[in-house]
């Protein structure tokens, strides 16, 4: 079942309040391209169901595209892993940093300015997304390229078209409705070589 329209709706309001903040951002915290996305959190109970839904170990090597202000990256790293949180505006990622400090997980985690689509992620075990699904699909080639075979990706809300998620899981909320943002998540794995051809 794919998202309503509502879902895509919440997310244009938050790209338009999102554009309101860069232009309002000083030119020397503003990023070097606009953002793919708006900034827009990802909820606690979302950022567990994402974790559980990507069964992330302690061996893991998680990178988080977009990672906004850090929370799914220091979730990982508080469960152990290693992980990596990857934004193009300097601001998230100065309160990124800022957040893993106070959690005392710094040592764990690394926050890098960059553009989603040039980041080195193929070191990555497991890969989190909470972008747009024409974002998702422009990402695709590029996950298929980069990351090892058995791989994952857990996306927050947006599917990849017509690359079927092995697994759903969704959140409702206390209306019993799970087609807001943060509300529905999806896995894939990265396939063989071979078997992606």
């Amino acid at each position: 079942m794919r998202p309503r329209r509502n879902t895509l709706f919440s997310f244009l309001l938050a790209a338009a309040l999102c554009a309101a903040q860069l232009a309002a951002q000083s030119p020397a915290s503003k990023p070097k391209r606009d953002p793919d996305v708006p900034y827009v959190p990802t909820t606690e109970p979302a950022v567990q169901a994402m974790m559980k839904l990507g069964d992330v170990k302690k061996t893991d090597i998680l990178y988080d595209l977009g990672c906004g202000d850090g929370r799914i990256v220091i979730a990982a790293a508080k469960l152990g892993a290693r992980a990596v949180g990857i934004d193009i505006n300097p601001v998230r990622i100065a309160e990124a940093r800022e957040n893993a400090k106070k959690a005392g997980v710094e040592h764990l985690v690394r926050f890098e300015e960059n553009d989603l689509f040039e980041a080195d992620i193929h070191e990555a075990t497991i890969v989190t997304l909470f972008l747009l699904p024409n974002i998702n699909l422009k990402l695709k080639p590029k996950l298929m390229r980069d990351l090892k075979p058995g791989t994952r990706i857990v996306s927050n809300t947006f599917d990849m078209g017509d690359w079927k998620a092995e697994k759903e899981t969704t959140l409702e909320d206390d209306n019993g409705d799970d087609t807001y943002l943060s509300h529905r998540f999806y896995l894939w794995t990265i396939p063989t070589k071979t078997a992606s051809k």
